[in-house]
C-alpha cells in the first residue's frame, strides 16, 4: 500500500512539473508577429526504390499461365517432365503430378481448355501472381472448374507455386513443408 501511494505521488509530480515547465517556457517566448514570414513547409525528399516492385511491372501474357496448367493437365506428357512447373518439385511429386493429369482426363476435362482471369500480382512472393484459372470440361453440360491459383517465375518458365501445388495435388493428405526463400 505504502509503495503504491509512492508511486501515484511521484507521477503528480512529476505532471505538475512538465506543465509547470511548458508554462515557463511559453511565457519566455514571444508568438510570432502577424507581419513575420514563416518558411515554406517542404516535403521530405522522396528516395526512389532500388527495385522497381512487381506492381509496377506489366503482368505477363494470361498464357504464361495457362500453358503451364496445359502441360501439367496432359496425361500424355510424364510428371518427371513436369516438375520444372511445380515450385520446389522433387521426384517424389511425380506420380502426384501424373494422377492429376488423369483425374482430368477422366472427369471429363480432355481436352483440355483453360482460361487465367483476375490476374494480378501476388501479396506473398515477390514476383509470384495469383489468377483465377477456369478449366473448362470437353462436355459444356458438365461444368468449368475455376480455382485461385498462384504462379512463381521460375528458371525458365512460369511456375505454379508449392503451395497451390499441394492443394491441387495432395488434397487428400498433409501439404509438404515449403522451404523458406
Amino acid at each position: 500500500m505504502h509503495r503504491t501511494t509512492y508511486a501515484v505521488v511521484l507521477g503528480a509530480v512529476a505532471i505538475a512539473a512538465a506543465l509547470g515547465l511548458g508554462a515557463c517556457s511559453a511565457d519566455e517566448t514571444a508568438p510570432p508577429a502577424a507581419n513575420e514570414t514563416l518558411p515554406p513547409i517542404t516535403k521530405p525528399p522522396t528516395v526512389p526504390p532500388s527495385e522497381p516492385s512487381p506492381a509496377a511491372a506489366p503482368l505477363p501474357p494470361d498464357t504464361a499461365l495457362t500453358d503451364v496448367i496445359y502441360r501439367l493437365g496432359d496425361p500424355n506428357v510424364p510428371g518427371t517432365e513436369k516438375l520444372a512447373l511445380v515450385q520446389h518439385a522433387t521426384p517424389d511429386d511425380a506420380a502426384a503430378l501424373d494422377k492429376f493429369a488423369r483425374a482430368l482426363a477422366d472427369g471429363g476435362f480432355a481436352p483440355l481448355t483453360v482460361e487465367a482471369h483476375e490476374m494480378r500480382w501476388s501479396q506473398r512472393g515477390t514476383g509470384d501472381i495469383v489468377a483465377q484459372i477456369v478449366i473448362k470440361p470437353a462436355d459444356p453440360q458438365a461444368g468449368d472448374f475455376a480455382f485461385p491459383m498462384e504462379f512463381s517465375p521460375g528458371p525458365d518458365t512460369w511456375q505454379l507455386t508449392r503451395q497451390t501445388a499441394d492443394v491441387l495435388l495432395y488434397a487428400d493428405k498433409e501439404p509438404s513443408p515449403t522451404p523458406t526463400r
